[in-house]
């Protein structure tokens, strides 16, 4: 037997989608110890976010009332204080919340997601919840029950960390049954609360060996929504595997004598939810391999070797409306990646809704900026905790959550206006033919191309970026970064362009037409200017401001660096972006100089002050260097008194076309996390790289006899966040990318 599907209310019916919100609050456990995304990204004490989130323009947001935050220690002593403050927030900014009860977690400590009693004891909480706040009318009281019953109970990530059939059935049960049990208790406060319910629904593929496997997988899928929706019979094709798992056919007819089919069917789709099934291990590296327990095979991102592209969501969600009639939401949208990618992965996600509101009339309800604040340690599923932070709509690394492009993006798309920027115009990396990591495979299935869907929307000609000093250490970063990223850009070494000639400038922005200018051309020999401080000053004062006033004049963007070396030393203490600058060489004065001149010509110009290059890709740079040396077993002098932020270059690039990206402005510090003398760094590339240091001679400043005087402390601190990773972090990737 079923239910009839409930009436959506006319507040959710739309032609277009809606823009909702959502804030990652997942409260993982792994053994006893528990993980708090909300405490992490500083959300949980941070109130005004909510602010930044209505300046969206979003509708409605996913809001966390998790039952392990609110009443860790029972019912007994449950507290409302932190929801009671945001939710009346919500109310005066006319954001309505879908309330998550449980969001991949496993409740308070007393309980688990194997607990007989979770279903009961959540209800509980729902009704807490619900008598509390009578006036909430939509709930998701348990995220993606398949995801955490997979992640929980069958790959053994998260707490109880069972890896067999018979621990995720229970656990996938025991989450279903709590939904409709806490759903039962909200409607008895609140008849009209909603239940939007959200999965991964990502299809399967797999060579003809594997069709078994895949078909299996791809039935499962819809087990959430199944049971909900009381379909889970004899004739459904889970029916015996359920029961072979463990499960009496008693708590199975329970679904079908208690249907909670969800009022919003909620898709969360990821670049990874599609997955290839491969038993050509040889294919592949160690870590892809798995198996079934009866055949050992791959498990890949479809993406990553499928011949034909990522399909859409589009089909999915044409598969989803087709199967259930029911409205639908895209209830989390969000990439983990460079921020051009995240807001290409977006506008796809959008436009594949809209596709299907206009061309086969299904109830698209919304489509959801997933992880507002942005996500810590989804890289490793959250199985590690390593502090890796991928940005979301803002960036929660700095005093106050700074709005990315992707924050103006959808705050275009809430007010009906299409988005414009300029790295829309290359598709994603997904449809670009980078993507395939591994010999490519046409599956039996035929995958809907990306391109399919908004290729409509892009230029021919994508605008480029100007990269200016192609040759030099970081123009030729630029230009090898760019590419990856699906980054059209012009290029010009110093020959072919001077950027003290006012007309030679002029030609080449009207000419090349780009969107931004990288000024990564300069005066760099810190010595040599001593003796050449006309030079010096030309290219790196006056080149720098004749650039700034003609990007001005085209409201083109600009990207100009600068250096720790305006500093004096004098500070015992990283310097931020607003200490005094006092630079002691001539070097620094005409970095100093250049800062003054391009601001004052362009305010809008972004100026990142740097430190202590090193790399992968040229041979010129002190780690380098010193690993070369020491490996040879020559000896090898450094500074023991001077204390320096080292800059792996990668990082840096990476991170100023993100914030170029984000049309960001004025003075930054970019360097990586941490402080050193030259003489320890010396060591610490010989311990990584393997080699001796015995050969290494350190010796104080005054000893080297270097004709520019350089401070004795220009380490790099930022008022802004800290944007790049640490120290230690950077060496492992520079041995990492030498290799």
């Amino acid at each position: 037997m079923s239910e009839k599907p409930r009436e959506p209310s006319s507040r959710w019916t739309s032609v277009t989608p809606e823009l909702w919100g959502g804030v990652e609050c997942t409260v993982n456990r792994i053994g006893d110890q528990f993980f708090d995304q909300l405490e992490r990204s500083g959300h949980a004490s941070r109130l005004s976010d909510l602010d930044l989130f209505a300046r969206l323009g979003i509708t409605a947001l996913r809001f966390p009332l998790l039952w392990e935050r609110t009443a860790p220690d029972g019912l007994e002593q449950i507290n409302w204080a932190w929801a009671d403050e945001w939710l009346s927030r919500l109310q005066e900014l006319s954001i309505r919340p879908i309330v998550g009860l449980v969001h991949h977690g496993s409740g308070p400590p007393s309980t688990s997601l194997i607990d007989p009693a979770f279903p009961e004891k959540l209800a509980l909480f729902a009704q807490a919840v619900a008598i509390r706040y009578p006036w909430l009318d939509a709930y998701t009281p348990v995220n993606e029950p398949l995801t955490t019953a997979r992640f929980s109970g069958l790959y053994g990530h998260w707490y109880p960390h069972g890896q067999d059939d018979v621990t995720f059935v229970r656990i996938q049960v025991n989450q279903c049954r709590a939904v409709a049990l806490a759903m039962q208790a909200i409607r008895q406060v609140n008849p009209a609360a909603q239940l939007v319910q959200t999965e991964d629904l990502g299809q399967i593929f797999s060579t003809p060996a594997l069709a078994y496997q895949a078909t299996f997988e791809n039935e499962r899928r819809w087990l959430t929504f199944d049971l909900l929706c009381g379909r889970v019979n004899p004739e459904h094709p889970l029916w015996h595997y359920l029961t072979w798992a463990g499960l009496d056919e008693a708590e199975l007819d329970w679904f079908l004598e208690h249907p909670c089919p969800p009022d919003i069917l909620g898709v969360n789709y990821y670049l990874t939810s599609e997955r290839f099934l491969d038993e050509r291990l040889e294919r592949y590296p160690s870590h892809l391999h798995g198996g079934n327990g009866q055949q050992a095979y791959a498990d890949v991102e479809a993406v990553r070797v499928c011949e034909v592209g990522l399909v859409s969501p589009y089909p999915l969600l044409k598969t989803l409306w087709q199967r259930y009639q029911q409205p639908i939401a895209l209830t989390e949208v969000h990439n983990g990646c460079t921020r051009e990618e995240q807001m290409r992965w977006f506008v796809e996600m959008w436009q594949a809704a809209q596709q299907l509101c206009t061309e086969d009339g299904a109830d698209i309800q919304a489509v959801t900026a997933w992880a507002l604040l942005g996500t810590y340690d989804w890289n490793s599923l959250l199985t590690r905790y390593e502090d890796h932070y991928e940005p979301g709509v803002f960036d929660s690394r700095g005093r106050t959550p700074r709005p990315t492009a992707l924050a103006s993006l959808i705050s275009q798309l809430a007010r009906g206006r299409q988005p414009d920027h300029p790295v829309l115009d290359t598709p994603g990396w997904w449809a670009r033919p980078q993507r395939l990591l591994y010999p490519a495979i046409s599956p039996s299935h035929r995958l809907t191309k990306t391109s399919e869907v908004r290729a409509s929307s892009r230029r021919t000609s994508p605008r480029p970026l100007l990269i200016l000093g192609e040759n030099g250490t970081l123009g030729s970063a630029f230009v090898r970064l760019c590419s990856p990223r699906g980054l059209a850009y012009h290029a010009c070494t110093r020959a072919e362009l001077d950027i003290t000639h006012e007309a030679a400038l002029s030609q080449v922005l009207d000419t090349v037409k780009p969107w931004a200018v990288v000024n990564a051309a300069g005066y760099v020999r810190v010595d040599c200017a001593e003796a050449e401080p006309e030079q010096c000053y030309q290219v790196n004062s006056l080149g720098p401001a004749l650039l700034a006033e003609i990007c001005a004049v085209r409201g083109i963007q600009l990207l100009t660096f600068s250096s720790d070396l305006v500093f004096d030393g004098q500070q015992a203490s990283p310097y931020v972006e607003s200490d005094d600058v006092a630079p002691l060489n001539v070097y620094g004065q005409s970095k100093a100089k250049a800062e003054e001149c391009v601001l004052q010509a362009y305010a809008a110009a972004l100026i990142v002050r740097t430190s202590a290059f090193f790399g992968p890709w040229d041979g010129h740079n002190f780690v380098t260097i010193a690993l070369r040396t020491l490996a040879d077993g020559h000896p090898f002098t450094a500074a023991e008194d001077v204390i320096v932020s080292p800059t792996y270059v990668p990082d840096l690039v990476h991170t100023c076309l993100d914030l170029l990206i984000d049309g960001e402005s004025g003075l930054w510090h970019l360097a990586n996390e941490g402080e050193t003398t030259w003489v320890e760094l010396a060591r610490q590339v010989a311990r990584s790289g393997g080699v001796s240091d015995r050969t290494i001679v350190p010796l104080p400043l005054a000893e080297l006899k270097l004709p520019a005087p350089r401070p004795r402390y220009s380490v790099l601190g930022s008022e802004r966040g800290r944007y790049l990773p640490a120290l230690e972090q950077a060496l492992e990737c520079y041995f990492r990318d030498c290799l």
